[in-house]
């Protein structure tokens, strides 16, 4: 077995997290999978590259010393990679590439954009892992990527990128059948919701460990229903789960949108863009898109009006580079 830069990369992500499983996650691949290319790699050197304990992964004296001469080989791969597809992409003309995770802003957002560039192809790309869009775009695959982060678990935000607070705290809300009884209230206390199954997306970055999170500091234990949303819509109408939801979303006749009392979920809306995209007519058209569709769902209007709206919609107002 020779070694190839995917190995060496997986080796790098195993230090830098310490874990075999955070490793793996930050990789996009299971962790016996790369619990199985490790002990490859080892058998092919002939060594223990990392000691394995409850602690997690430390690498050995003999893993330090291959390391170091892994991370520059793996960084000028990387480089040499953001510089040719920089080099296509001008050679391709004019254009915009945006990435997005789920957002009822999205489609105003890209309407609007083509208005104030005309002229300037503009491509869409869709992912559920935030993590996954900062990656693209620090690797030149991507021009800007719209983002959320779940409270509580922090974004891997790669060097170089430029980026600026849409909204600094998103609460989350939840949806469930029309005829569940918590939706006779305006408001839901999470205790209402302790028999319920919830439904969450385990690939979505951090929704799950901060779901996790919030019904254990309210002290209830509901049954957890792993898949995607579209799978949980036809399963929330039936009354078979209920499932946190973006307050932005606009209730069906058959679906109840509610908030949760205190607002214990939350995220923080991001954009991040490649040095020289025009983060500034990006951002402005994307807070236009975001406010649109928030003063057109109903209950999120109607939190908007508690809360006190300027407050609400209000941005960091100050540029993040990482």
């Amino acid at each position: 077995m020779e070694l190839e830069v995917r190995h060496l990369r997986a080796l790098c992500a195993i230090a830098d997290t310490g874990s075999l499983h955070k490793a793996a996650r930050q990789l996009g691949m299971s962790q016996p999978s790369l619990t199985t290319q490790l002990r490859r790699i080892e058998n092919s050197l002939g060594a223990e590259l990392f000691s394995r304990g409850r602690t997690g992964c430390r690498p050995t004296p003999l893993g330090r010393s291959l390391l170091s001469r892994a991370r520059p080989l793996v960084a000028d791969m990387a480089a040499l990679v953001t510089e040719t597809r920089a080099a296509a992409a001008r050679e391709d003309g004019p254009g915009l590439r945006v990435g997005s995770t789920a957002s009822r802003a999205l489609p105003g957002w890209l309407r609007r954009l083509r208005q104030r560039l005309p002229g300037t192809e503009v491509g869409l790309r869709v992912d559920v892992s935030a993590n996954a869009l900062l990656r693209t775009v620090a690797a030149g695959q991507l021009d800007v990527a719209f983002v959320h982060e779940v409270e509580g678990c922090p974004l891997r935000v790669p060097e170089g990128l430029t980026g600026r607070v849409l909204v600094a705290r998103e609460p989350q809300f939840v949806s469930m059948a029309r005829d569940h009884p918590a939706a006779a209230r305006t408001v839901v206390d999470l205790v209402d919701l302790a028999a319920d199954h919830w439904m969450v997306d385990p690939t979505v970055d951090g929704e799950w460990d901060g779901l996790r999170r919030v019904l254990g500091a309210a002290g209830i234990d509901p049954p957890l229903l792993h898949g995607d949303y579209h799978t949980a819509a036809s399963l929330i109408v039936l009354g078979e789960a209920v499932a946190p939801c973006q307050p932005t979303s606009v209730p069906r006749e058959d679906m109840a949108v509610r908030p949760l009392r205190g607002d214990p979920l939350g995220v923080r809306l991001l954009l991040y863009a490649r040095p020289g995209a025009p983060l500034d007519a990006l951002y402005a058209e994307l807070a236009a898109a975001y406010r649109e569709v928030a003063l057109r769902a109903a209950p999120y209007r109607e939190w908007l009006r508690r809360q006190g709206e300027t407050a609400a919609l209000s941005v960091g107002p100050c540029m993040m580079t990482v």
